[in-house]
């Protein structure tokens, strides 16, 4: 295993991270209801009380910190380990949220989309025009289960937009390094999906009846959780059950894995110099730690560069 170190524990499901300018981890806490700042002295401070289930986050062009907010899970404790479930009896519906980094303050921006309901947004990445694409994964109802999609919105409120749908249980999405093509990390089949952009919003119809061009699987019994993209191109997804960062090729014909060791590893982000550091989110035991990566993390918009 690579050597891990430890950047923060105690923390309440973590998830969403991105290692800001001054050396601090921005990120969600799901089962607190917070967005949270550790410092790079591992201090752990709430930046805002969401409330519901604030789930993936990113830094939009004006500096705010837009948050899907999956509007809350069931939690179960299982073996001293916290473990998602079913929407709650307090589920609060699913949105997406403005946070000012500086005062804490939000506001919810989309709630639905044609009418539709936004059921569990889950992560979130910018295009370089400044509008963002999200996954929304649905929720768990008992005998019921939500279809997600695959969105694109701008930031003032103005314009959201269902992509494609449906998509079994959208979770990690990213960008290609030339905003090419969006990757979508499918939950509970372990597969990774691509659409070609064609534009804002836009992806090429897909012939047939899958909902995107099969990128790969993970190599054994995993389920595919967020995910970043490095310098060359290639997708870092978090792997649930199979725990680590698999690491797929944009072509899907090299799949490696990293382990961790934590069975619920739900997040990559890149920071540090050179962006060759990687943190992790290891969600169950409640840990943000951090490794040394073989390859730099692709620059963010409005992050990086």
């Amino acid at each position: 295993m690579t050597a891990m170190k430890l950047v923060a524990d105690g923390l309440r499901f973590p998830e969403g991270p991105i290692a800001m300018p001054d050396g601090s981890i921005v990120l969600v806490e799901i089962a607190r209801g917070t967005l949270t700042r550790v410092t790079a002295a591992g201090k752990v401070e709430v930046i805002a009380e969401l409330g519901g289930g604030p789930n993936g986050a990113a830094i939009g062009p004006d500096g705010a910190c837009y948050v899907c907010n999956d509007g809350g899970f069931e939690f179960h404790e299982v073996n001293g380990a916290l473990v998602p479930g079913d929407a709650p009896a307090n589920y609060s519906g699913g949105r997406i949220e403005r946070v000012d980094l500086k005062t804490g303050a939000f506001k919810v921006l989309y709630k639905e989309c044609n009418g539709i309901p936004l059921n569990g947004p889950n992560d979130i990445v910018f295009d370089k025009s400044g509008g963002f694409w999200f996954t929304d994964l649905g929720k768990g109802r008992g005998r019921t289960q939500d279809r997600g999609g695959l969105y694109y919105a701008k930031i003032d409120g103005s314009m959201i937009k269902e992509v494609v749908f449906p998509i079994t249980s959208p979770n990690g999405v990213g960008l290609s390094p030339d905003e090419k093509t969006v990757y979508v990390a499918d939950t509970i089949p372990g597969r990774l999906w691509a659409f070609d952009i064609k534009g804002p919003g836009e992806v090429a119809p897909q012939p047939g009846p899958l909902p995107g061009r099969f990128v790969a699987s993970g190599p054994q019994l995993c389920f595919f959780d967020s995910l970043a993209v490095d310098a060359e191109g290639n997708i870092c997804v978090a792997t649930i059950f199979n725990a680590g960062i698999t690491t797929i090729s944009p072509d899907g014909s090299k799949v490696t894995h990293t382990p961790t060791d934590d069975f619920i590893t739900t997040n990559i982000c890149f920071g540090g110099k050179d962006l060759k550091t990687a943190y992790i989110t290891l969600s169950s035991s409640g840990r943000l730690v951090s490794m040394d990566w073989p390859v730099a993390g692709l620059p963010l918009n409005f992050l990086n560069k």
